[in-house]
C-alpha cells in the first residue's frame, strides 16, 4: 500500500471532516492533515481508504516518499486497536 497524503481538504467545517476509523485526520493550521502513524489506509477496517472514498475533489493522493506494505499497515492496525482497547479498558 501507498501512504495517503491529504493535500487540501476543501472545507474548514469539522462536520465535513472525512470519516477515519483511526482518527488519523486532524485540522492543521490551514488544511486537514493525516497523522501517518495512525493511518492504516483503512486496512483492518474497510476494503478501501474511507477518506479517499468520500473526498469530493480527489485531494487525498499517494505519497511517493512513503510506501508501506499491507503487512505493515495491518501491524499498525493491530497496535492501534490494542491501544484503543487499553484506553477504553
Amino acid at each position: 500500500g501507498d501512504h495517503r497524503d491529504l493535500h487540501s481538504f476543501p472545507t474548514r467545517r469539522s462536520s465535513d471532516l472525512p470519516e477515519c476509523p483511526n482518527d488519523a485526520i486532524y485540522q492543521g493550521e490551514e488544511i486537514y492533515e493525516i497523522e501517518p502513524h495512525h493511518c492504516t489506509e483503512c486496512v483492518g477496517h474497510f476494503a478501501v481508504p474511507q477518506c479517499v472514498e468520500v473526498c469530493p475533489v480527489e485531494c487525498i493522493i499517494v505519497d511517493p516518499e512513503r510506501t508501506e506494505s499491507k503487512e505493515l499497515l495491518l501491524t499498525r492496525y493491530h497496535t492501534l486497536m490494542a491501544h484503543k482497547d487499553t484506553a477504553n479498558g
